[in-house]
Protein backbone atom coordinates (compact mmCIF):
# COMPACT_ATOMS: atom_id res chain seq x y z
CA UNK A 1 0.00 0.00 0.00
CA UNK A 2 2.60 2.77 0.92
CA UNK A 3 5.00 1.98 -1.38
CA UNK A 4 2.53 1.22 -4.18
CA UNK A 5 1.59 4.79 -3.27
CA UNK A 6 4.43 6.54 -3.30
CA UNK A 7 5.14 4.90 -6.67
CA UNK A 8 2.22 5.96 -8.30
CA UNK A 9 2.71 9.69 -7.29
CA UNK A 10 6.29 9.24 -8.63
CA UNK A 11 4.97 8.18 -12.08
CA UNK A 12 2.17 10.92 -12.15
CA UNK A 13 5.00 13.57 -11.30
CA UNK A 14 7.33 11.97 -14.23
CA UNK A 15 4.15 11.62 -16.97
CA UNK A 16 3.07 15.54 -15.97
CA UNK A 17 6.93 16.71 -16.73
CA UNK A 18 7.19 14.41 -20.05
CA UNK A 19 3.81 15.31 -21.48
CA UNK A 20 3.45 19.06 -20.05
CA UNK A 21 7.14 19.98 -20.00
CA UNK A 22 8.48 17.55 -22.82
CA UNK A 23 11.12 20.49 -23.76
CA UNK A 24 13.04 19.93 -20.60
CA UNK A 25 12.28 16.76 -19.33
CA UNK A 26 15.43 14.89 -20.39
CA UNK A 27 17.47 17.76 -18.27
CA UNK A 28 14.79 16.84 -15.37
CA UNK A 29 14.92 13.73 -15.61
CA UNK A 30 18.74 12.55 -16.35
CA UNK A 31 20.21 8.91 -15.39
CA UNK A 32 20.82 10.82 -11.74
CA UNK A 33 18.28 12.24 -11.38
CA UNK A 34 15.98 8.91 -12.10
CA UNK A 35 18.00 6.92 -9.63
CA UNK A 36 17.70 9.85 -6.89
CA UNK A 37 14.14 9.67 -8.02
CA UNK A 38 13.62 5.98 -7.06
CA UNK A 39 16.03 6.20 -4.40
CA UNK A 40 13.94 8.87 -2.87
CA UNK A 41 10.40 6.31 -3.53
CA UNK A 42 12.37 3.80 -1.60
CA UNK A 43 13.03 5.97 1.19
CA UNK A 44 9.72 7.47 1.87
CA UNK A 45 8.36 3.76 2.02
CA UNK A 46 10.63 2.93 4.62
CA UNK A 47 10.35 6.02 6.74
CA UNK A 48 6.45 5.76 6.45
CA UNK A 49 7.14 2.22 7.66
CA UNK A 50 9.34 2.47 10.55
CA UNK A 51 6.76 4.41 13.02
CA UNK A 52 4.30 1.50 12.70
CA UNK A 53 6.97 -0.60 14.77
CA UNK A 54 6.89 2.23 16.79
CA UNK A 55 3.41 2.49 18.19
CA UNK A 56 2.38 -1.14 17.87
CA UNK A 57 -0.45 -0.54 15.22
CA UNK A 58 0.76 -3.69 13.54
CA UNK A 59 -1.64 -6.81 15.69
CA UNK A 60 -3.37 -9.68 14.53
CA UNK A 61 -6.74 -9.02 13.23
CA UNK A 62 -9.28 -12.08 13.60
CA UNK A 63 -11.41 -10.77 10.80
CA UNK A 64 -9.31 -11.03 8.16
CA UNK A 65 -6.35 -14.03 9.81
CA UNK A 66 -3.55 -11.65 9.41
CA UNK A 67 -1.25 -9.15 10.79
CA UNK A 68 -2.36 -5.78 10.05
CA UNK A 69 -2.73 -2.05 10.55
CA UNK A 70 -4.90 -1.63 14.02
CA UNK A 71 -6.70 1.57 13.03
CA UNK A 72 -8.06 1.54 17.18
CA UNK A 73 -4.70 1.89 18.62
CA UNK A 74 -3.67 5.49 18.51
CA UNK A 75 -6.93 7.61 16.21
CA UNK A 76 -3.84 10.57 15.96
CA UNK A 77 -1.90 8.17 14.27
CA UNK A 78 -4.51 6.26 12.30
CA UNK A 79 -5.20 10.37 11.20
CA UNK A 80 -1.59 10.94 10.03
CA UNK A 81 -1.33 7.58 7.97
CA UNK A 82 -4.22 8.25 5.58
CA UNK A 83 -3.63 11.88 5.74
CA UNK A 84 0.06 11.21 4.49
CA UNK A 85 -0.19 7.96 3.37
CA UNK A 86 -3.17 8.12 0.93
CA UNK A 87 -4.95 11.67 0.44
CA UNK A 88 -1.58 13.65 0.40
CA UNK A 89 -0.54 11.65 -2.52
CA UNK A 90 -3.76 11.58 -4.18
CA UNK A 91 -4.49 14.96 -4.62
CA UNK A 92 -0.82 15.13 -6.06
CA UNK A 93 -1.89 12.90 -9.09
CA UNK A 94 -5.11 14.06 -9.05
CA UNK A 95 -3.07 17.53 -9.80
CA UNK A 96 -0.62 16.22 -12.12
CA UNK A 97 -3.52 14.44 -14.49
CA UNK A 98 -5.40 16.93 -14.30
CA UNK A 99 -2.30 18.87 -16.12
CA UNK A 100 -2.23 16.40 -18.68
CA UNK A 101 -5.92 16.15 -19.46
CA UNK A 102 -5.87 20.01 -20.14
CA UNK A 103 -3.27 19.46 -22.51
CA UNK A 104 -5.13 16.49 -23.91
CA UNK A 105 -8.23 19.02 -24.50
CA UNK A 106 -6.22 21.14 -25.95
CA UNK A 107 -5.12 18.90 -28.71
CA UNK A 108 -8.02 17.75 -29.35
CA UNK A 109 -10.31 21.01 -29.57
CA UNK A 110 -6.51 22.22 -31.73
CA UNK A 111 -6.44 25.21 -29.55
CA UNK A 112 -3.06 24.23 -28.47
CA UNK A 113 -0.47 26.71 -29.27
CA UNK A 114 1.64 24.98 -32.62
CA UNK A 115 5.05 26.42 -30.81
CA UNK A 116 4.99 23.73 -28.54
CA UNK A 117 5.85 20.30 -28.69
CA UNK A 118 2.97 18.16 -29.43
CA UNK A 119 1.07 14.87 -28.03
CA UNK A 120 2.44 11.90 -29.43
CA UNK A 121 -0.35 8.50 -29.48
CA UNK A 122 2.31 6.72 -27.73
CA UNK A 123 2.43 9.18 -25.05
CA UNK A 124 -1.43 9.16 -24.43
CA UNK A 125 -1.42 5.31 -24.97
CA UNK A 126 0.78 5.28 -22.13
CA UNK A 127 -0.40 8.14 -19.98
CA UNK A 128 -3.90 6.15 -20.25
CA UNK A 129 -2.53 3.01 -18.92
CA UNK A 130 -1.49 4.32 -15.67
CA UNK A 131 -4.24 6.76 -15.40
CA UNK A 132 -6.32 3.82 -14.92
CA UNK A 133 -3.77 2.09 -13.10
CA UNK A 134 -4.15 5.34 -10.44
CA UNK A 135 -8.15 5.31 -11.01
CA UNK A 136 -8.49 1.54 -9.60
CA UNK A 137 -5.76 2.08 -6.92
CA UNK A 138 -8.26 5.02 -5.33
CA UNK A 139 -11.46 3.14 -5.69
CA UNK A 140 -9.85 0.04 -4.07
CA UNK A 141 -7.75 1.52 -1.20
CA UNK A 142 -10.52 4.42 -0.41
CA UNK A 143 -13.11 2.79 1.27
CA UNK A 144 -10.38 1.08 4.11
CA UNK A 145 -8.69 4.19 4.40
CA UNK A 146 -12.18 6.40 4.99
CA UNK A 147 -13.45 3.67 7.51
CA UNK A 148 -9.69 4.21 9.14
CA UNK A 149 -10.61 8.13 9.24
CA UNK A 150 -14.29 7.16 10.83
CA UNK A 151 -12.54 5.19 13.93
CA UNK A 152 -9.80 7.26 14.36
CA UNK A 153 -12.69 10.31 15.03
CA UNK A 154 -13.90 8.24 17.82
CA UNK A 155 -12.93 4.81 18.28
CA UNK A 156 -14.88 4.06 21.27
CA UNK A 157 -18.50 4.70 19.50
CA UNK A 158 -17.46 3.76 16.08
CA UNK A 159 -15.57 0.80 15.96
CA UNK A 160 -18.40 -1.44 17.51
CA UNK A 161 -20.80 0.67 14.38
CA UNK A 162 -18.30 -0.55 11.33
CA UNK A 163 -19.52 -3.74 10.08
CA UNK A 164 -17.53 -6.60 10.43
CA UNK A 165 -18.50 -7.56 6.64
CA UNK A 166 -17.66 -4.18 5.37
CA UNK A 167 -14.52 -4.03 6.81
CA UNK A 168 -13.54 -7.54 5.52
CA UNK A 169 -14.78 -6.75 2.04
CA UNK A 170 -12.59 -3.43 2.34
CA UNK A 171 -9.83 -5.14 3.35
CA UNK A 172 -9.86 -7.65 0.87
CA UNK A 173 -10.83 -5.02 -2.07
CA UNK A 174 -7.55 -2.80 -1.21
CA UNK A 175 -4.91 -5.62 -1.77
CA UNK A 176 -6.94 -7.55 -4.71
CA UNK A 177 -5.99 -4.27 -6.38
CA UNK A 178 -2.44 -5.47 -6.67
CA UNK A 179 -4.32 -8.60 -9.19
CA UNK A 180 -5.07 -5.71 -11.39
CA UNK A 181 -2.19 -4.49 -12.29
CA UNK A 182 -0.83 -7.49 -14.64
CA UNK A 183 -4.64 -6.79 -15.97
CA UNK A 184 -4.60 -3.66 -16.90
CA UNK A 185 -0.79 -4.13 -18.51
CA UNK A 186 -2.10 -6.36 -20.87
CA UNK A 187 -5.66 -5.09 -22.15
CA UNK A 188 -3.69 -1.73 -22.53
CA UNK A 189 -0.41 -2.18 -23.14
CA UNK A 190 0.42 -4.36 -26.78
CA UNK A 191 3.81 -4.74 -25.56
CA UNK A 192 2.22 -6.99 -22.34
CA UNK A 193 0.56 -8.77 -24.80
CA UNK A 194 2.84 -9.48 -26.71
CA UNK A 195 4.81 -11.43 -23.42
CA UNK A 196 1.62 -12.93 -21.94
CA UNK A 197 0.74 -14.60 -25.83
CA UNK A 198 4.94 -15.24 -25.58
CA UNK A 199 4.87 -17.07 -21.76
CA UNK A 200 1.39 -18.90 -22.67
CA UNK A 201 3.01 -20.78 -26.31
CA UNK A 202 5.82 -21.52 -24.02
CA UNK A 203 3.74 -23.14 -21.50
CA UNK A 204 1.71 -25.25 -23.60
CA UNK A 205 4.42 -25.95 -25.85
CA UNK A 206 6.30 -27.63 -22.63
CA UNK A 207 3.07 -29.26 -21.70
CA UNK A 208 2.78 -31.15 -24.84
CA UNK A 209 6.39 -31.71 -25.24
CA UNK A 210 6.29 -33.91 -21.81
CA UNK A 211 3.30 -35.35 -22.55
CA UNK A 212 4.62 -36.37 -25.77
CA UNK A 213 8.00 -37.72 -24.00
CA UNK A 214 6.03 -39.18 -21.61
CA UNK A 215 3.64 -40.83 -24.05
CA UNK A 216 7.01 -42.17 -25.79
CA UNK A 217 8.29 -43.50 -22.91
CA UNK A 218 5.05 -45.66 -22.26
CA UNK A 219 5.24 -47.00 -25.64
CA UNK A 220 8.21 -47.97 -25.37
CA UNK A 221 7.88 -50.23 -22.21
CA UNK A 222 4.88 -51.57 -23.58
CA UNK A 223 6.88 -52.70 -26.70
CA UNK A 224 9.57 -54.01 -24.94
CA UNK A 225 9.58 -57.59 -23.80
CA UNK A 226 9.95 -59.00 -20.39
CA UNK A 227 13.38 -60.37 -19.70
CA UNK A 228 11.73 -63.70 -18.17
CA UNK A 229 9.94 -64.01 -21.77
CA UNK A 230 13.26 -62.94 -23.75
CA UNK A 231 15.47 -65.92 -21.82
CA UNK A 232 12.17 -68.36 -23.01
Amino acid sequence: DIGSVFNIMGIAINRSCYICHSLIYNRLYSSKNSLCCVFLIWMLTLVAIVPHLCVGTLQYDPRVYSCTFTQSVSSAYTIAVVVFHFIVPMLVVIFCYLRIWALVLQVIWRVKPDNKPKLKPQDFKNFVTMFVVFVLFAICWAPLNFIGLLVASNPVAMAPRIPEWLFVASYYMAYFNSCLNAIIYGLLNQNFRQEYRKIIVSLCTTKMFFADSSNHVADRIKRKPSPLIANR
